[in-house]
């Protein structure tokens, strides 16, 4: 019975540390989730892309067009975040002969976001992660289909603060390899976005 009861007490003695440990870690975690610098944004961009898609010999291409993209995401603290968005990212019409069509690209991505700051008021960032495009063909010049892909994404850029809250962002972002496994291509977005801190 003393052995049982000296080992209960042991037992109990070295199980107090660990269980503050345990705390003590929890209570870091939280911290660095939650601390001055963390908090949920919403944003959106609007800018110009270049699909570039291969162009037929013969073929008049224009592979420009106007690309916006909304998103939300999770600053952990000043330097780290993560975002969840969705882009048109615009078409590319071609024409020949009196016939014409066009392939139109949208995507999901997710990425995560390091960011450096320079200044109070100025920041430097870039993104890393994945992408779910859809491409649509239609027009006299394609039969008309539907293509899903996944792929890599990342993008550079800078933002100005003009508050804790409010923020305006100047980014190139690509997107790899949009369309099917035969016929796709780099798809490049250059554009200008406010960004909203919730804190």
């Amino acid at each position: 019975m003393m052995n049982r009861a000296t080992f209960a007490a042991v037992a109990s003695l070295l199980a107090v540390p660990s269980i503050g440990m345990a705390q003590g870690t929890m209570d870091s975690m939280k911290k660095s989730m939650t601390g001055p610098d963390s908090g949920w944004l919403v944003g959106g961009q609007v800018g110009q892309s270049k699909l570039k898609f291969d162009c037929p010999a013969g073929v008049s291409c224009d592979d420009t067009d106007t690309a916006f993209r909304i998103f939300g995401g999770y600053n952990f603290n000043k330097n780290f975040g993560v975002e969840l968005g969705y882009a048109d990212l615009g078409k590319s019409t071609f024409s020949a002969g009196g016939l014409s069509g066009d392939a139109k690209a949208t995507a999901w991505d997710i990425m995560a976001v390091g960011t450096l700051p320079i200044h109070e008021k100025f920041d430097l960032y870039g993104k890393l992660g994945m992408y779910r495009a859809e491409t649509k063909t239609s027009g006299a010049l394609f039969v008309g289909e539907k293509d899903n892909n996944t792929d890599v994404t990342y993008a550079i850029g800078g933002a100005y603060n003009f508050n804790q809250n409010l923020a305006v962002r100047l980014e190139w972002q690509q997107y790899k390899k949009v369309g099917s496994d035969s016929d796709n291509g780099d798809v490049d977005v250059i554009g200008v976005g406010v960004v909203y801190k919730f804190k």
